[in-house]
This record gives C-alpha cells, sequence and structure tokens, in this order.
C-alpha cells in the first residue's frame, strides 16, 4: 500500500527525516507516533506529495509518486490544521470539494452524524475550533478512496464527536481500507491501532504492535512504554 525507502529531508541544516524505511501494508490501521519534532508530519506530506525529499524513494498503491500526482486521487486526507477561506460558508465549501473530487452523498449522513446542520449557512472564520474539525472530517470521510491519512484527527473533538470519529474509523477497517494516524492522544491510539510506528529524532525506532512495544520496553502499559523510549532516549 505504502512503502518508503531511504527517505531524507533537511529543512535547511537541521534533518527532519534521517533514512526512513517504512512498509504499511494494506488493511488496517497504522499510528505513527513520536514527539514535536520527530518527523511525524513531514513524513506524512511526503506520502501525500506536499514536502519533497532530499533523498528517497515512494510508492503509494504501487505508483512511484516522482512519476505521477495521479494517486492522491485515491488518499482521503485530513490535515492537522485546517486553513479554509474565512468568507466561505460551510455548505459552499462541501459543495466545492464536491465538485473537485467528485459526485457523493455521504456528506449528508456526515453532517447529521456530527450535528453540523445549524452551520450550513455560517461563514468558516466564525466556527469554533472543534466545530472546523467536524467539517474537515465529514470533508475527508465522505469519499470512498482506499488510504486515510488523518493528522491529529481528534484536535478540538468533544466526547461524541470522539466516539462517532472511532464509530467511522472502525467501519472502515471493516471495509479493508487502510488507514494512518498521527496522534498524541495515547488512550486513542491503543484503543484504534492495528500497529505503531514510533519515530525518534527522524529515523524508526520501533514498528510493530502495542503488547510488541510493551514487551520490548519492559513496560505494563502503553504509556510507561512510550514514555521510557523518551526518557532512555534522552537520557
Amino acid at each position: 500500500m505504502v512503502n518508503v525507502q531511504n527517505l531524507h529531508k533537511k529543512f535547511n541544516k537541521n534533518v527532519v527525516l534521517g533514512g526512513v524505511d517504512l512498509t504499511i501494508n494494506e488493511g488496517g490501521i497504522f499510528a505513527i507516533l513520536g514527539p514535536n519534532g520527530s518527523g511525524k508530519t513531514t513524513l506524512i506530506k511526503a506520502i501525500l506529495g506536499m514536502v519533497i525529499p532530499n533523498e528517497g524513494d515512494i510508492t503509494v498503491l504501487g505508483e512511484n509518486i516522482k512519476k505521477s500526482a495521479d494517486y492522491r486521487h485515491k488518499i482521503d486526507y485530513l490535515p492537522q490544521i485546517a486553513n479554509f477561506p474565512n468568507n466561505l460558508r460551510v455548505k459552499e465549501l462541501i459543495k466545492m470539494i464536491k465538485d473537485l473530487r467528485g459526485k457523493t452523498n455521504e456528506d449528508k449522513r456526515l453532517i447529521d452524524l456530527f450535528g453540523l446542520d445549524p452551520f450550513l449557512n455560517k461563514k468558516l472564520g466564525t466556527l469554533s475550533g472543534g466545530t472546523k474539525q467536524k467539517v474537515n472530517i465529514v470533508l475527508t470521510f465522505m469519499f470512498d478512496s482506499p488510504l486515510i491519512i488523518l493528522d491529529e484527527p481528534t484536535t478540538g473533538l468533544d466526547p461524541i464527536s470522539l466516539l462517532h470519529l472511532k464509530e467511522l474509523i472502525a467501519k472502515e477497517k471493516v471495509n479493508g481500507k487502510t488507514i494512518i494516524i498521527t496522534s498524541h492522544i495515547m488512550s486513542f491510539v491503543e484503543e484504534v491501532a492495528d500497529e505503531i510506528v514510533f519515530l525518534l529524532e527522524g529515523k524508526i525506532y520501533f514498528k510493530g504492535s502495542i503488547s510488541e512495544l510493551k514487551t520490548k520496553t519492559d513496560q505494563p502499559d502503553f504509556e510507561h512504554a512510550i514514555a521510557s523510549i523518551l526518557t532512555n532516549n534522552h537520557a
């Protein structure tokens, strides 16, 4: 599904990714974790073609992404910060995305699910962060793509919306989708992820299941396992 080989990325002299090798197979939920500055968002943006690496190759759905941008139509992406035009109304934004990406009726179901009906005529600049995130989720899940990438999807969500998000993710997994998530909420990751990839200083420190990580770090629970990696590598 996604294959990353020897990926290097520098911003000026700052090495953000230092030779990342990663294979994500089809189907299942993969969480990319790591402290701030570890290269998580850069890796995701490289997979999306939004960041050009200095070195290395990325294949998505069997296509080398240097050769064509067509693969992007098969990805649904939720960015960490959605910069919507402030003067656009919610319903205008949804219509614009549908016009760009193709027909779907799923938007109506998702608008109902997240209680967005009262906000459809409101301008995006007037919305709270949590409501913007719900709009963001609708835009991401209203299409039917084999690969879904969610960068910090829980930001600003109330408990009920978070529950709906988890249900959507679980449903897409049952449908055979591949879902890549970054999050700093460990309880959320533990609940949804089949496998985790832990990035540290631009390199992959660990890839495997949460139970394998607990065994490797000799820790009783997930949060202590993550804390142990960070403590041991900053000692």
